[in-house]
């Protein structure tokens, strides 16, 4: 007697190229439900669609996430000119002095001298952070004079080191200015 593996390799051509009489499978699924006693399980889209949902909600809330905390994060602070009109005026005025004094001190700094540029820039940025420092305490506390006072008295500061440079370096500038000069007068 032939095995079923025999059989079916003798047969080859048969089984490739057949297709299923119809109604096969309406005549499978009878068998199925008869032998298991249940009806053969359909699946459904459903669960799919809701694992996508899912899937989308959460890049949604990640993204907003992202957002919120790397991109915009201006949120948690309170400048000056959101307190009233008079503070704008005022945060307006020196942060065009500072910006001024900054583009100035771009074009006198040290070329010569990186370790001392680095140190400029470290030193602004400190005092940078204590302002950022001031607008959150502003954004939780509005109504604070003594922020704002401190925040003003802040830019003034800043605007007198910066000055106080920026008069140190004019006069280093032209001190090296002067010795060039008498160097080449001696040649």
């Amino acid at each position: 007697m032939k095995t079923i593996d025999e059989i079916i390799r003798s047969n080859k051509d048969f089984f490739e190229d057949a297709e299923p009489s119809r109604g096969h499978f309406d005549r499978f699924e009878r068998k199925l439900e008869a032998r298991f006693g249940r009806k053969a399980v359909k699946r459904s889209i459903a669960p799919y669609l809701l694992k996508a949902a899912v899937v989308t909600l959460l890049v949604t809330l990640s993204s907003l996430w992202t957002w919120d905390t790397f991109i915009n994060p201006g949120r948690n602070k309170m400048a000056l000119g959101d307190v009233s009109p008079q503070y704008r005026e005022v945060e307006n005025y020196y942060i065009h002095q500072v910006n001024m004094m900054e583009s100035e001190l771009n074009t006198i700094t040290l070329v010569n001298d990186p370790e001392h540029n680095d140190m400029l820039k470290n030193e602004m940025k400190s005092m940078d952070s204590v302002y950022v420092q001031l607008q959150k305490d502003l954004k939780a506390n509005p109504d604070d004079e003594r922020i704002i006072n401190a925040m003003i008295e802040h830019y003034q500061t800043k605007v007198e080191v910066m000055s106080y440079i920026l008069n140190q370096l004019k006069e280093l500038r032209n001190e090296t200015q002067n010795t060039m000069e008498d160097e080449k007068v001696s040649i």
